[in-house]
């Protein structure tokens, strides 16, 4: 049997350690370092694909738009002292936001809770939760409508100002235009009455006394149109047909109850508008002048107490001094108070006739009430001090 050869290297120390260095073992140290780093990779992509799955379903349920293909605008308000937790309900039941406790706690996280701002807003479904709560804390604020309120007594160009003043209307031009003329306006019936009046086109503001006192909400981008349509539908209400009626029996078409009214608004109180009444309508019967300071403060622009000569013998007919009868027409925009005062003056002042009325203390606002002139006399002379000393105050002569 022939002897089978094996050649065998002979071992060699260095050369291993080359080979350990240099060959297979330093492959398998590195495949080791990168299998561990692919592990880690791996745990982090699929942590972060839990992670954004889990984001983008929170995000899809709770804070994403509500339909993102939307841009209508809606209207949504805020009110003075409103809570969070009811402006959040109220964009949920509005269809605005997905879910209204989200919202809250949202705000509440970030420090909106406390920078919620009341007004009018105009939001669209296509705004996440974070565009409508930066909307809702730091948006331009500006209102959708405004409250405005007329003053009994107030003339249109009190109105006017006060229009001007609260950013209603950026001048009074056009309101004091159509407040001259009508354009516009005159489907009104009783801006049709009133137009069939002597000497209307001589009125200083055809709409004075017609533009009711009360408290309107107007749009911010109204018009001057559309707010004295507001004012003479609001007039429309209160002249119904029971006081028609009244006006009717009395004699008396409703512009000349107006005018009556007007001048009883700015000579009293409302306690004493049926006595001032009653002295009116008891003058106006006898024939006399009705002798009202107030028309001759609604030519001047003043409102003196003491009137002067030349106050007293202005040139026009809204002046009561010298022109018998009703002036030319309203010098305000009286209450209701005022024109059931003109429409049932005091009937025990009727039938006692009395004629006559002054101020008393100013501050006060009293009067005087007189049957004669006497006695009407006697009572300007106790009380005129007060009313000089009253004029002096405000800076008349």
């Amino acid at each position: 049997m022939a002897n089978r050869h094996r050649n065998h290297s002979p071992y060699d120390p260095a050369l291993k350690q080359e080979e350990r260095k240099y060959g297979f073992y330093w492959y398998n140290a590195l495949w080791r370092l990168l299998r561990s780093i692919l592990i880690i990779v791996a745990a982090l992509v699929l942590v972060f694909g839990l992670l954004s799955g889990l984001y983008n379903t929170i995000n899809e349920k709770y804070f994403s738009a509500v339909d993102p293909q939307d841009q209508t605008e809606i209207a949504f308000s805020i009110e003075n002292g409103q809570s969070l937790s009811r402006v959040a309900a109220n964009l949920e039941e509005a269809g605005l936001i997905r879910n209204h406790s989200v919202f809250k706690y949202y705000c509440d996280f970030i420090g909106f809770g406390q920078k919620i701002q009341a007004g009018d807003y105009l939001i669209t479904k296509d705004m996440d939760v974070f565009e409508i709560a930066e909307l809702l804390t730091t948006g331009d604020g500006k209102p959708l409508t405004a409250m405005i309120t007329v003053i009994p007594g107030w003339t249109v160009t009190d109105i006017a100002d006060m229009l001007v003043e609260q950013g209603v209307l950026s001048d009074a031009a056009e309101f004091l235009s159509l407040c001259k003329s009508g354009d516009g306006l005159s489907d009104y019936y009783f801006i049709a009455d009133e137009l069939e009046t002597a000497n209307v086109s001589q009125r200083r503001y055809l709409l004075e006394g017609y533009l009711a006192p009360d408290t309107y909400e107007v749009y911010t981008d109204t018009t001057a149109t559309a707010i004295l349509k507001k004012l003479l539908d609001q007039t429309d209400v209160v002249l119904d047909y029971a006081y028609q009626q009244r006006a009717e029996e009395l004699g008396m078409t409703m512009d000349q109850v107006l005018i009556l009214a007007s001048m009883i608004e700015k000579e009293a109180k409302t306690d004493d508008f049926s006595k001032v009444s009653a002295v009116f309508y008891n003058r106006l019967k006898s024939g006399m002048k009705l002798g009202s300071d107030a028309t001759i403060n609604y030519i001047t622009g003043e409102s003196r107490l003491v009137l002067t000569t030349s106050d007293l013998a202005v040139d026009s007919l809204y002046n009561t001094y010298t022109h018998t009868g009703l002036p030319l027409g309203p010098i305000c925009n009286p209450s209701e108070d005022a024109i059931y005062a003109a429409l049932y003056p005091d009937s025990q002042y009727v039938a006692e006739q009395y004629l006559y009325f002054c101020a008393k203390d100013p501050e006060s606002g009293e009067l005087a009430f007189s049957k004669t002139l006497e006695e009407h006399n006697i009572a300007v002379s106790v009380y005129q001090p007060l009313w000089e000393a009253y004029d002096q105050e405000r800076g008349y002569d």
